[in-house]
């Protein structure tokens, strides 16, 4: 594929990605009448059962480029700024073309949103996704099982769809590839990170967030194909990773800021629920079992679900950074967003514990300056190459 063909992709990324208005995923409605879409909030929602009713999944990641107007009026000052966003969108009726929202238990702010939301748009179906927290998987197992089945009737109820086990599993074969695409786009960027720029990726991802699985997958593998052909040169960067980022997503120009500070972003765990589970869902039996038991079994280690394992946070970082090939890691977590910056401390402490150098700075998805996020990822790069093993 030629470089302009990769051009065309990262162009059509970006213009969804700037698109306040999800001009894409009303598109996709238009095409046939009847059709409806489901929103869910970060960090995880499963897609495979909004997919198998025949609705489109669209992610409601907010935006900084949103004017904050209305939004304000909703919640205070001293929460991050996710919500208001949202808010503000659908205030300004961006969402309107929607027929449901999930809101799954990322952190108090969202549960809340939650409850807002059923108030603020009574005739809209709205579903509290309470994610398994407990010690015991098989536990866990049986409690997210029963809640996919209630999901599952209920959204076949709002689409007039009968979601019967086959279509269930043909919509976990289609994100099993798509887990696997991504999965091999990290791979390659973990590997040759000078081939994958982040912040292609990134647009990427976000582009996978409102359009349908199938139109993801053609794009992601195109892309793929573009980057494993492309001869850009290796530059002298410091290979990091981003920590904490999984809710409120950073602002694109911070992204741009950190590679181009002198560092490679070498793993992230932005747009998390993208990737949730490391494991493909079997298709045969029961498909609500098994996407059940694939979530309790190889969920990713993140802070919103619950660790049972003591040690499990303090040695996370070391494993993430031999995997990553990782000089050294970056904990970059939006303002106010409890369930980052309670395990920061933690997780820091078991990654200097280790002897990985590590900065930590805030964001605001609106933030507009990066000069200081430029001069700290770019010391932090020459540190390491000046005193570390890099």
């Amino acid at each position: 594929m030629t470089s302009s063909a990769r051009t065309q992709i990262v162009d059509w990324a970006t213009e969804i990605y700037n698109d306040l208005d999800f001009t894409a995923a009303r598109n996709w409605l238009a095409d046939k009448p009847g059709r409806k879409a489901a929103g869910f909030l970060p960090v995880y929602a499963p897609k495979e059962v909004i997919h198998a009713a025949g609705m489109l999944p669209v992610g409601i990641h907010g935006h900084g480029a949103i004017e904050i107007i209305r939004g304000d009026a909703y919640y205070q000052s001293y929460i991050c700024h996710l919500p208001r966003s949202v808010v503000e969108l659908a205030e300004s009726n961006r969402l309107d073309f929607l027929s449901a929202a999930l809101f799954p238990s990322t952190c108090d702010v969202i549960r809340n949103l939650s409850g807002m939301w059923q108030v603020m748009f009574p005739d809209m179906y709205v579903r509290y996704l309470d994610l398994p927290q407990v010690a015991d998987p098989a536990m866990g197992a049986q409690f997210w099982q029963r809640e996919l089945n209630v999901i599952r009737k209920e959204l076949s109820r709002l689409a007039d769809v009968d979601i019967s086990d086959e279509r269930l599993a043909a919509s976990i074969e289609i994100y099993n590839q798509v887990r696997k695409t991504i999965a091999d786009l990290y791979a390659m960027r973990r590997k040759t990170p000078w081939k994958i720029p982040t912040e292609e990726l990134y647009l990427l991802m976000r582009a996978g967030e409102v359009v349908a699985p199938e139109i993801f997958l053609d794009q992601a593998k195109a892309y793929l194909a573009a980057a494993e052909t492309s001869n850009e040169r290796i530059k002298d960067r410091t290979r990091v990773i981003i920590v904490g980022s999984f809710c409120e997503q950073p602002p694109l120009g911070l992204i741009k800021t950190i590679e181009r500070a002198g560092c490679y972003i070498v793993d992230d765990d932005f747009l998390a629920g993208n990737r949730f589970m490391t494991a493909d869902v079997p298709t045969d039996g029961d498909p609500a079992e098994n996407l059940a038991t694939t979530f309790t079994s190889s969920a990713i280690k993140t802070s919103v679900l619950y660790e049972a394992d003591p040690d499990g946070k303090r040695n996370l970082m070391q494993k993430l950074a031999k995997k990553a090939g990782a000089d050294g890691i970056i904990f970059c977590a939006a303002s106010f967003c409890d369930p980052a910056l309670l395990d920061r401390p933690m997780l820091r402490e078991g990654a200097e514990a280790a002897g990985i150098p590590c900065i930590a700075f805030k964001f605001a998805e609106n933030s507009g300056q990066f000069q200081q996020f430029r001069e700290q990822a770019g010391t932090f790069s020459d540190s390491i190459k000046l005193w570390g093993d890099a």
